[in-house]
């Protein structure tokens, strides 16, 4: 066994075998893979392995069409082939109008990936898959490329290719310790010896957090127990002549797949159950829990009559073993937050169809720092301090018990929550407030009118339409209040803070006390990695000369680990979070200035407090931080207030605005604001795969600073040209919003992706954002959207749509 390689991968199943094998494709050959066990001895050898197109997301489409690619080629190597049934294709079935407007938004956003879903009646359903019944059935989604692989032969073939690249592979050597050097390097201690090495990667499934703990991490990974069995053979299956497509059925909560001349049907059943919650037996090694076959009754009575069938065959084989599910049942794959050289590739519950697309990713950032795509929806550090297994847990039943059903627009499903709140949060409940979630935080969302409201889900316009627009209404012609939680800051100090900032950001950096700046980060590929407000804070009672850098509540820990990343030995500069020590609020409308004069000391004039000034003071008696930016458009105050505070400031505000007709306001309403101003959003708008030319940052650019972190690649790039451009869209539609991910088309082919969309309500357009084809970002181009299902006109305007010279928000 080596005693020093470059990667150490700990776990040999579909994600470990996955890893390895993409290192070597990327150019690392000495890697090795440790496995305590054989290969695929964990979930992975039980898995249904089936090897699906679909995804939520455009990154999840992508991955999954390298799986399928990769497996495709597995199979025909002439030297190890593996049994792959490619394209037996696979339907999504759905009752409800609702169900199928979500998959029309899913083929568009497909469509942007070249991958080609199509929606079909119940009758083409049915003609399709003739074993099931139209009874209660609107139609589905039909995925051509739908398949199922053997999970052993295909991680044996990733694992030989990885072999022959110079890769090692230990099996029956479990690790014991991890021990992390002042290097960041680390040592693997195994039970045959000691492996040093530059990076770790966690790949361990259902015993992630035995190897977590190694680390000194807790993962927010969660298993469950997931019973199939397969049938003896179906007289129908063996005269059909063709394999059966596979099918995933909502309404029922089951999917089946031809397994030789029978099927193999697997449940979600209501009456779930976690696993391992308590420790796992160390010799749980291929192993299986006992059938409960009691259980899934409910489930096994929704199969027979969507599947007639069924009821003339019996059970060949029941399997019940566990399956890993993380907070919203995407993967965690990625950096390890909080620690330098180790990655995971964690939570797959649906490992085997998505293996090969995950390992490609990861590997790509192990070796270039990111991937191909933003690969945020998959990011381990998208959890912050909230996350732990018992949350988990509760997220993990619920996502079991909705396996098939797809999120809605604004839909806030109740399992786990509130994980995070301040003090706030049960007074603006008992003011109506309807709850949004933002990194475990409950934000307002909007303000009912009445305690029953409840809109529908759809991914149309819901009823909270008119709701909102009063709410924007209130901001632009009086005064508004809301509660930003969650909102990431880092308080920064040292005497190198400034040269440190300089070097972080592309633009120019404010460094002038008592005031604010907004500026981007790059990563070193010269793509958007960040955005963030700088404000200058002198010195007081209340801490010594310091910078506030502020981002959105998402990126906690995302940020913290880039800026940490980047310091250098020899700087005096230090990092400290305060994201969860102080909260947001945010007093916007022309009459914000009359509140803010009456509950606070001091000059509050244009003259005194101008546009992004920042500046200590008091909130009745609450010691705050206020600062003159504005993501409405229109006059505001983000007030930066302690927890412990955050009551009495609450208070002294509502006091102060009674006279002055002050409402209070919630997310949606900034989100129709931030649309019409041009204002971007981190991980919408904001992403990796984009520089800041493309994304019309150019006046937060400046090239001729001596150095930024991803200069020269930016350099490289400008000089290439770009390949998109994001454009601001009015969309001729009334009853829908653009949602992401969905296809822009011309003549046949498509030109561009929304990455976000809302009523402008102030402006009375339907607003979108979207990456195009640079020769389709002109003011007045007119092309084809995508929108659920039907082609609507969508045209360039000026991304600024309302008070394009911004002089609301400095008046």
């Amino acid at each position: 066994m080596k005693s020093r390689t470059k990667v150490v991968v700990i776990g040999g199943g579909i994600a470990g075998c996955s890893t390895l094998y993409h290192l070597t494709q990327e150019g690392w050959s000495d890697v090795v893979l440790v496995e305590r066990n054989e290969l695929t001895s964990g979930t992975t050898w039980h898995s249904a392995a089936q090897v699906t197109n679909f995804g939520m997301n455009q990154t999840m489409v992508g991955l999954k069409s390298h799986s399928i690619a990769l497996y495709k080629e597995l199979s025909e190597d002439p030297d190890y082939p593996i049994n792959y049934h490619h394209c037996d294709g696979g339907i999504r079935l759905a009752n409800t109008a609702e169900q199928m407007q979500g998959y029309h938004h899913f083929a568009s956003m497909a469509r942007g990936m070249d991958v080609h879903f199509e929606v079909i009646d119940a009758e083409e359903c049915a003609r399709r898959h003739p074993l099931i019944s139209t009874d209660n059935l609107v139609g589905g989604l039909w995925d051509p490329l739908d398949g199922d692989i053997d999970p052993a032969q295909l991680c044996q073939a990733l694992a030989r290719r990885a072999r022959k690249a110079g890769a090692e592979v230990y099996r029956n050597t479990p690790v014991v310790a991890l021990t992390q050097h002042k290097d960041d390097t680390w040592t693997v201690h195994t039970e045959h010896g000691d492996i040093d090495c530059d990076i770790v990667v966690n790949a361990c499934g259902y015993r992630v957090n035995e190897v977590g703990a190694m680390m000194g991490v807790h993962h927010p990974v969660a298993s469950m127990e997931h019973q199939y069995f397969l049938t003896e053979d179906i007289p129908e299956i063996v005269e059909a002549g063709h394999r059966m497509p596979l099918l995933r059925c909502p309404i029922s909560d089951y999917y089946c797949r031809q397994e030789k001349q029978g099927l193999l049907l697997g449940f979600y059943e209501q009456d779930c159950k976690p696993w391992g919650m308590d420790g796992i037996d160390p010799n749980f090694v291929n192993a299986l829990c006992p059938d409960d076959l009691d259980r899934v009754t409910d489930v096994l009575e929704g199969a027979f009559a969507r599947m007639p069938a069924l009821m003339e065959t019996g059970i060949r084989t029941v399997v019940n073993g566990p399956i890993t599910y993380t907070i919203d049942g995407a993967p965690l794959v990625g950096r390890v937050p909080g620690k330098r050289n180790a990655f995971c590739i964690i939570g797959l519950r649906a490992g085997l169809g998505e293996g090969g697309g995950h390992g490609w990713l990861l590997a790509q950032q192990i070796v270039h720092g990111e991937a191909c795509y933003d690969t945020w929806c998959l990011d381990p550090r998208r959890f912050t301090g909230h996350a732990n297994v018992e949350l988990t847990s509760l997220k993990a039943i619920e996502d079991y018990q909705n396996e098939f059903r797809f999120h809605f627009p604004h839909e806030h499903r109740p399992a786990g929550r509130p994980a995070k709140t301040t003090p706030l949060t049960p007074i603006l409940a008992a003011e109506g407030a309807e709850f949004t979630v933002v990194n475990g935080w409950e934000r307002a969302e909007y303000f009912k009118p009445t305690p029953d409201f409840h809109p529908s889900l759809s991914f149309h316009f819901d009823e909270a339409f008119d709701v909102v627009a009063k709410e924007v209404t209130a901001v632009q012609t009086g005064v508004g209040l809301a509660e930003v939680n969650g909102f990431n800051r880092i308080e920064i100090t040292g005497k190198d803070r400034h040269a440190f900032l300089d070097r972080m950001f592309c633009g120019a950096v404010t460094k002038r006390d008592g005031r604010v700046g907004l500026g981007y980060l790059l990563n070193h590929h010269g793509m958007v990695k960040a955005e963030a407000t700088v404000a200058n804070i002198p010195a007081s009672d209340r801490g010594p000369d310091r910078v506030w850098y502020g981002s959105a509540a998402a990126a906690e820990f995302h940020d913290m680990d880039w800026l940490t990343s980047h310091l250098h030995d020899d700087e005096d500069v230090q990092l400290k979070s305060l994201t969860n020590d102080q909260t947001i609020l945010v007093l916007a409308g022309p009459k914000a200035r009359d509140v803010m004069s009456e509950v606070s000391r001091g000059d509050w004039s244009k003259e005194a407090f101008p546009w992004l000034s920042a500046r200590e003071c008091f909130i009745g008696f609450a010691p705050a931080t206020v600062m003159g930016v504005s993501f409405s458009g229109e006059l505001a105050y983000e007030i930066h207030v302690p927890n412990a505070s955050l009551y009495a400031a609450y208070l002294a505000l509502r006091a102060a605005g009674e006279a002055h007709g002050m409402t209070l306001f919630g997310a949606r309403a900034v989100e129709s604001m931030r649309m019409e101003k041009g204002f971007l959003h981190w991980k919408s708008d904001l992403i990796t795969e984009f520089d800041p030319f493309e994304t019309g940052l150019d006046r937060f650019v400046k090239m001729d600073k001596p150095g930024f972190v991803g200069k020269e690649a930016l350099m490289v790039r400008q000089s290439e040209g770009p390949r998109k451009m994001l454009a601001c869209l009015e969309i001729d539609a009334a009853h829908a919003p653009a949602h992401p991910g969905a296809s822009l088309m011309q003549d046949g082919a498509v030109v561009g992706t929304i990455t976000s969309g809302n009523w402008g309500h102030r402006v009375g357009k339907n607003l979108a954002y979207a990456f195009v084809d640079p020769e389709m970002a002109a003011d007045g181009t007119e092309m084809a959207l995508d929108l659920l299902g039907q082609h609507v006109t969508a045209k360039v305007i000026t991304a600024v749509q309302y008070d394009p010279d911004h002089s609301r928000m400095r008046a």
